[in-house]
């Protein structure tokens, strides 16, 4: 019996099951009306949230543990990772350039429900067993909703604790380190073979190192994650802007015609399977729902420890996420493939097919990118671990949620050696389960919001006309 083919049909049959018809229209259908609902009031005040971020309107008396830079750090150091280098790619080979459209929708839309579920982690925050204050939706649920819905925040913490694995992250450096060092020096073909399964030897050794580098940090919790995420998290991002710049500024003749093709097959369905347009549109989601994880529940987990007393503040700061990591940095990544035309061969997946678009472009290019991955890959890893940890602490008490870093740094192994099927189908059902939770009790509460966003909007407005 071949156990790893075992669960890749069992987390493949799961995930397809996950994301059905409903759960599209819950986050598609959720984030419309969070952006018509609000009456577009956050876009209105995007400069102002540039200036919330900026620490402008900080005040140091302001409870929480991190401050509004470093929560966003946190979240996009988890969310601008592996999904930007290697998940662009799965939705191009699997869905067709056009697939990057329906990213760009959702992650729209996206930017209107972190704008609300990240307000509310603020404005529902709860103590947890040791009376530290808390966000996330478990407590948003908690604390907001009556007692007929805390289920939903059990179902989030059961799920939200096997979602935010960093197997996908282990999974994708594992393979491009095989890909861009092993392989062109004809090394890591040595094999462990066994009844039950088998796998590469450079492949374990790979993510036992990557289990000691990240078992150092994430010990020290989200102080130092913050603290590191704040000072990595603009570096990788320059220096991937840089070389995708770079890249596409050598093909910029070709730049209209990518465009062109991304909105022609938006809608046509023809490079997916079937010839199906809803199938199109689902790896989109999916695929934004990785990226940028807006209604997924994780974003509110890092904005709720922000030091602040006002949710408008958080939920301003946290939409600016989805436009950093899928409007642009997605972007840039997908019109690198699409440029190269590397992304029609069919002889690759996943990062594999980002390793051949940078190094038919430029001289080393394969290093370049593993260096950018590695900052982008390792970041994520701290940062997921933390929202494993408030899943765990909220089931099983706070004093116990160290324990989760042991199944957390443990399972970096496991991502290393397992087929990207099945990790990603395991990701992405779990993410789907999340989800359900997340957009009921942001739905439910939204008015709260809503009353929230007028007051405070309606007082910026009357400041401006006094200061004029």
């Amino acid at each position: 019996m071949d156990i790893g083919q075992f669960f890749q049909d069992l987390f493949v049959g799961y995930s397809n099951f996950m994301w059905g018809t409903p759960l599209v229209i819950l986050l598609l259908g959720g984030g419309i009306f969070f952006f018509f609902y609000s009456g577009f009031a956050q876009f209105k005040y995007f400069g102002h949230a540039i200036n919330v971020l900026r620490g402008k309107y900080d005040n140091p008396d302001d409870k929480g543990e991190i401050n509004h830079y470093q929560a966003l750090s946190t979240h996009l150091a988890a969310t601008v990772g592996m999904g930007n280098i290697s998940g662009v790619a799965v939705a191009i080979v699997m869905g067709g350039p056009g697939a990057i459209f329906w990213m760009w929708v959702s992650a729209f839309f996206g930017m209107a429900t972190k704008f609300f579920t990240c307000s509310l982690a603020i404005h529902y925050r709860g103590k947890d067993s040791l009376g530290q204050l808390q966000g996330g939706p478990m407590y948003v649920i908690r604390e907001g909703l009556n007692k007929n819905w805390h289920w939903l925040a059990t179902l989030f913490c059961i799920v939200g604790m096997v979602g935010v694995l960093p197997i996908f992250q282990a999974n994708q450096l594992t393979q491009m380190f095989y890909d861009v060092v092993l392989v062109p020096n004809g090394l890591g073909e040595s094999m462990i073979e066994t009844s039950w399964f088998s796998l590469r030897t450079s492949d374990l050794i790979t993510g036992l190192i990557l289990t000691s580098i990240v078992a150092v940090v994430v010990i020290g919790g989200i102080k130092r994650i913050g603290v590191v995420a704040g000072n990595l998290v603009p570096f990788m991002v320059i220096l991937y802007f840089i070389t995708v710049i770079l890249i596409i500024g050598l093909n910029a003749s070709k730049v209209p015609d990518m465009f062109g093709l991304i909105f022609s097959d938006a809608f046509s369905g023809d490079a997916v399977l079937g010839g199906a347009l809803g199938s199109l549109i689902l790896i989109g989601a999916k695929r934004a729902a990785f990226s940028n994880e807006a209604g997924i529940g994780t974003a509110p987990m890092a904005h709720g420890a922000a030091k602040t007393d006002n949710p408008i503040h958080e939920g301003l700061v946290a939409m600016l996420g989805p436009a950093i990591d899928t409007l642009i940095v997605c972007t840039l990544t997908a019109l690198t493939i699409l440029v190269t035309g590397v992304w029609d061969d069919g002889n690759a997946e996943g990062v594999s097919v980002t390793i051949d678009a940078f190094n038919s472009a430029i001289p080393y290019g394969s290093y370049i990118l593993t260096i950018c991955a590695a900052t982008f890959a390792i970041t994520s890893l701290f940062s997921l671990s933390y929202y494993g940890e408030k899943c765990y602490g909220y089931l099983f008490g706070a004093k116990n949620k160290a324990q989760y870093r042991i199944l957390y740094v443990g399972s970096i192994i496991l991502g290393s050696v397992a087929s990207l099927t099945t990790i990603i189908s395991l990701i992405d059902g779990m993410y789907a389960t999340m989800a359900i939770p997340t957009m009921i009790s942001a739905i439910l509460l939204a008015p709260k919001v809503k009353v929230l966003s007028q007051k405070y909007f309606g007082s910026l407005r009357s400041e401006s006309r006094r200061v004029k």
